[in-house]
């Protein structure tokens, strides 16, 4: 009797840390990834944005490839898992980082960039149901609804007290691609690979990428200031070590669209943080929106 009385002890511990990670992970994604923003605009006042990406990609390989090759993680072992490891890498590592960093040097606030990549939950809802054949019911669709409301309504109130430059929101809607893209094939090609493994190869193809742009665009200068060592310690550790892999985490256990309306809650907390960190206003309208997002995220994700 004890082999399965210890056998149940170690179920419900098991259950018990799932539980925790189910709850803890959106809540710590969610605020890693918004205040990525005004963290990254923090790092383009002393290095420009190509530059600044593959410097941050370049670290992550350096910490992740000695664990890697140390515990021997698992990696693909056929053409199409690496394939699909890839493309997923290139959606995110290369479209939305590459828009984004690219957006903000461009003069975007860091609120209004939130604003725009937070449309994703719109655009998976629409081609979920047709690329991976996932239904979102007519009480999630109110949810999305409402949230693109309350985001809405944040930049909105912004765009009254800041200018918006074309090229800024031209860049994330590119970067909106990516994301969108990224969280889809990740869902469709159901990958279980190790999330160090996935991290890895996927942030090597954005470094082979961007590199070489980097070189070849840009001059390369860098202003080694404390403010740009904190917000690249901060990228490679809180976005591309913690935030990436509970992205991936909370991809393959729930619906895409349920996951993508986490994104709806980016840009009230990206203008808190922005506010805090950079001095950028928000109206009191703004607040509005964040409750209408709020609603908006907790029906998508609480009902069917």
């Amino acid at each position: 009797m004890s082999l399965p009385s210890s056998a149940f002890r170690q179920f419900d511990l098991f259950m018990q840390h799932r539980m925790v990670l189910d709850v803890a992970a959106p809540i710590v994604f969610l605020l890693l990834w918004a205040t990525g923003f005004a963290v990254v605009k923090i790092g383009l006042q002393h290095i420009e944005p190509l530059t600044f990406l593959a410097l941050r990609y370049g670290c992550v390989v350096v910490i992740l490839l000695p664990i890697q090759l140390g515990f021997r993680l698992p990696v693909p072992h056929h053409g199409r898992d690496w394939l699909n490891v890839c493309v997923i890498g290139v959606c995110i590592q290369v479209i939305y980082f590459g828009g984004t960093y690219l957006a903000l040097r461009a003069g975007l606030s860091a609120g209004a960039l939130a604003l725009m990549v937070s449309l994703q939950p719109i655009l998976v809802a629409i081609i979920a149901p047709i690329w991976i054949k996932e239904r979102v019911s007519s009480k999630q669709w109110c949810g999305l609804s409402l949230g693109f409301a309350g985001a809405a309504i944040v930049i909105l109130s912004k765009s009254a007290i800041e200018s918006t430059p074309w090229q800024g929101i031209t860049l994330s809607c590119i970067a909106l691609s990516g994301m969108t893209l990224g969280v889809l094939y990740e869902k469709k090609t159901s990958a279980s690979m190790h999330p160090i493994s996935a991290t890895l190869i996927q942030t090597s193809v954005g470094l082979l990428l961007i590199a070489p742009l980097a070189l070849l665009l840009e001059s390369g200068h860098i202003e080694w200031r404390s403010e740009m060592l904190c917000s690249l310690a901060y990228l490679v550790i809180g976005n591309s070590l913690i935030a990436i892999g509970l992205l991936l985490h909370l991809v393959r256990h729930r619906p895409a669209s349920r996951v993508s309306a986490l994104f709806f809650l980016v840009p009230p907390c990206a203008a808190i943080a922005a506010g805090v960190l950079l001095g950028e206003s928000m109206p009191g309208l703004a607040w509005l929106g964040i409750g209408l997002a709020t609603a908006g995220v907790w029906l998508t994700v609480n009902l069917r």
